[in-house]
C-alpha cells in the first residue's frame, strides 16, 4: 500500500471512530440534558397557559405539550445506558487519538514500506470492532454531525477526504426531511392559490 493510501485510509477509519465517539456523546448528552430542559420548558409554558388567559385553555398547545413529554418518557428508556454511552464515547475517542497519531507517523516517514504501521492500524481498528454500542438515541445522529464537524480539531481528516458541506456535514435524514417539507410547502401554497381562483 502507498503512503497516500494508507494516508486517506487511516483518514477514513479516523472519521468512522471518530463519528462513533461522537454519536455516543451526542446519546449521553440528549439523554442527560434533554429530559431537564423538557420538564422546565413545558411547566413554564403550563404556567403561562394559566396565567394569560389569551392562551386559555388551548387543546393543540395541550396535545403538543403531552406529545413532548412522551418524548421525554422514550428518552428515560435509556437511562440505563448514561455510563455506557459515555464510557464508550472516551473508549473510542482514545482509538480516535491512536489513529490521529498514526496518521501523523505515517505522513512524517519517508520509506516505502508501511506493513508495521498497517499492522498497527488494523489492531486499532479490531480494537474498535471489538466493542459498540449500536443501539442510539434518535437524533443522535443529528447531533453526532454538529459535535463531529463543528466541535472537534478534524483538519487532517479533510485534507484526505475532502469534505463537501452538503454531501458530508448535513445528515442524509435531515436532507430529506426539508426536502419532504419543501414539497409539502409547495403543494399547500398552491392548493391555497389555485384553490382561490
Amino acid at each position: 500500500m502507498t503512503k497516500d493510501k494508507l494516508l486517506k485510509n487511516i483518514a477514513m477509519n479516523s472519521y468512522n471512530v471518530g463519528f462513533g465517539a461522537k454519536k455516543n456523546f451526542a446519546s449521553h448528552d440528549i439523554v442527560v440534558k434533554l429530559p431537564s430542559w423538557i420538564g422546565f420548558i413545558t411547566l413554564s409554558i403550563g404556567i403561562l397557559q394559566l396565567y394569560y388567559s389569551v392562551l386559555g385553555s388551548n387543546k393543540e398547545l395541550s396535545v403538543l405539550l403531552i406529545l413532548i413529554s412522551v418524548a421525554s418518557l422514550y428518552l428515560s428508556v435509556f437511562n440505563s445506558n448514561i455510563e455506557k454511552f459515555e464510557k464508550e464515547g472516551v473508549r473510542e475517542t482514545q482509538i480516535f487519538n491512536k489513529l490521529k497519531n498514526l496518521y501523523f507517523t505515517v505522513k512524517s516517514e519517508s520509506k516505502n514500506d508501511f506493513t508495521e504501521e498497517i499492522n498497527k492500524m488494523d489492531e486499532i481498528m479490531n480494537e474498535f470492532y471489538s466493542e459498540t454500542i449500536t443501539k442510539q438515541v434518535f437524533m443522535s445522529q443529528w447531533y453526532a454531525h454538529y459535535k463531529f464537524f463543528y466541535e472537534m480539531q478534524i483538519d487532517w481528516i479533510d485534507d484526505e477526504l475532502k469534505f463537501n458541506f452538503f454531501k458530508d456535514k448535513i445528515p442524509n435524514s435531515l436532507k430529506h426531511l426539508l426536502i419532504i417539507i419543501l414539497i409539502l410547502t409547495v403543494i399547500y401554497f398552491s392548493n391555497e392559490y389555485f384553490g382561490n381562483l
